[in-house]
This record gives C-alpha cells, structure tokens and sequence, in this order.
C-alpha cells in the first residue's frame, strides 16, 4: 500500500511540476491519458532514482562535500531530464525541455513530495 501511496504522491507532484514549469508538460488532452501518463512517469522516475541516486551519491561523494551538497540539485535534474528521455523512448506524452527546467522540475517534485508525505503518515 505504500508504494502505491508514493507513486500517487509523486503523480501529483508531477503534474503540478507541469503546471508551474513551461518547460515540462503532458501532449495528451484527456484527463485519462493524462493521469496514465503521470502515474507511469512517477514510476519511472521513482525506479531512476532508486537505481541511479545511491550509485552518483557513493562514485560523487567528494563532489557533493566541496560544494557543500549544491551538487544535488543538478544531479536531481539531471535524474529527471533522464526521466523525460525514458518517458519519450517509451511514448509516452511527456516532455521535459532543457537543463534547468528540469532542476526547476526536479526541485518543485521534491518539495511537494516532502510536503505531502509530511501530511500522510507512513504506517511503514
């Protein structure tokens, strides 16, 4: 149930990334094609991050000491705009267009991620 949970949380998390950010958005008008899309890039990028993050985060460790954790933020980016490309390889209807739309991107999901598991107990 929890990672249904999360993969709802970051679905929502998506899709308001694509309502603030021009340079992430769905290429589907139905409501259906669109959540089908959120919920699959949610779990994409939840598989990206569980499978790349730990590896960057040992292999760059010196790199996120120097500049003092700063570094995360375009790993973070870069994690999504690999998230975009998978989603494209894989047709789906969502882009995400350059660098810093995606740190923008990648930035406004983990915020609203954070704030809405603060709100829903983990029973975990």
């Amino acid at each position: 149930m929890g990672i249904l949970l999360r993969l709802a949380v970051n679905a929502v998390a998506l899709w308001i990334a694509t309502l603030l950010i021009s340079g992430i958005y769905l290429d589907t008008d139905s409501v259906i094609g669109q959540i089908g899309t959120l919920v699959a890039v949610a779990a994409i990028f939840g598989v990206v991050n569980a499978i790349l993050r730990p590896i960057i985060k040992t292999v760059g460790c010196a790199f996120y000491v120097f500049t003092l954790g700063l570094i995360a933020l375009v790993v973070n980016g870069l994690l999504f705009l690999l998230t975009g490309w998978i989603a494209d390889q894989l047709g789906l209807p969502f882009k995400v267009e350059g660098v810093l739309s995606a740190i923008l991107g990648a930035l406004i999901v983990g915020v609203i991620s954070w704030v809405i598991n603060l709100a829903i107990p983990d029973k975990d």
